[in-house]
């Protein structure tokens, strides 16, 4: 928004990290900046992209070897196209729970490329024992995963990247993946702005507002409309661990 020569900029949630399913992050010149800060904390720091997948494809084969399914949760859209972009189809077949592949079929028809999968509902009498298996977040420990027999589950998340999270959610793995700019990212998007006044929004906002004031910038933290932080599950902000 540009007035009276004045720039502010007012973002959503953006992440700096390259991804083959959406465009780059671009920052854009203003005096002012509202800037999200879900992972606000410098604990907060993401490994390779590349290293993440890498994990995930040991994970899998691991369990194959021990006649498990492997049950993958992560957000239907975005974070699930993001891993059947990267991951090595060759290795066996990927089911997708139907959630996740009704957004699978739009990126397609968008022209971009992702593993090949197959709705469970569509499997009929599969071997799960090889199979990576695609779902929310909220299909975990409901009766959808009966079917899949001996599984191992893991979390595609940046909340993953503390301690405890994921034995809250009953989890095997946890693998560190996140949609949203880590600590560093935070700090690069602001200064490649230029912005002298910085406006903090939803996430960890005071130690950011915090690191900004002694920056030398005019911060300043903006409340949500909702008590309370939430995550990408909208379940309360964990204490971060050292």
């Amino acid at each position: 928004m540009e007035s009276g020569g004045e720039v502010w900029v007012v973002s959503g949630d953006y992440k700096l990290g390259p991804d083959a399913t959406c465009s780059t992050f671009e920052p854009v010149a203003c005096h002012t900046f509202v800037t999200e800060a879900t992972f606000g904390l410098p604990i907060y720091r993401w490994p390779a992209e590349a290293d993440v997948l890498a994990e995930i494809q040991t994970w899998w084969a691991a369990n194959r070897q021990a006649g498990k399914a492997s049950v993958l949760f992560a957000y239907s859209l975005g974070k699930a196209q993001r891993v059947l972009a990267g991951i090595d189809a060759a290795a066996g077949p990927i089911y997708t729970h139907g959630a996740v592949e009704n957004f699978c079929r739009l990126y397609r028809a968008a022209g971009i490329p992702l593993a090949p999968t197959t709705q469970v509902a569509a499997a009929g009498d599969a071997d799960w024992s090889r199979a990576l298996i695609i779902a929310p977040p909220s299909a975990n420990g409901t009766p959808w995963m009966r079917r899949f027999g001996t599984v191992s589950t893991g979390f595609v998340s940046g909340w993953m990247r503390i301690r405890g999270a994921r034995r809250r959610r009953s989890l095997d793995r946890g693998f560190v993946l996140s949609d949203h700019a880590d600590w560093l990212g935070l700090m690069s998007a602001i200064r490649a702005t230029g912005a002298s006044r910085v406006w903090v929004t939803h996430g960890y906002r005071a130690p950011v507002v915090e690191w900004l004031k002694q920056q030398g910038l005019d911060a300043q933290a903006v409340e949500t409309s909702f008590e309370g932080d939430q995550d990408e599950t909208g379940a309360e902000l964990p204490e971060a661990e050292p």
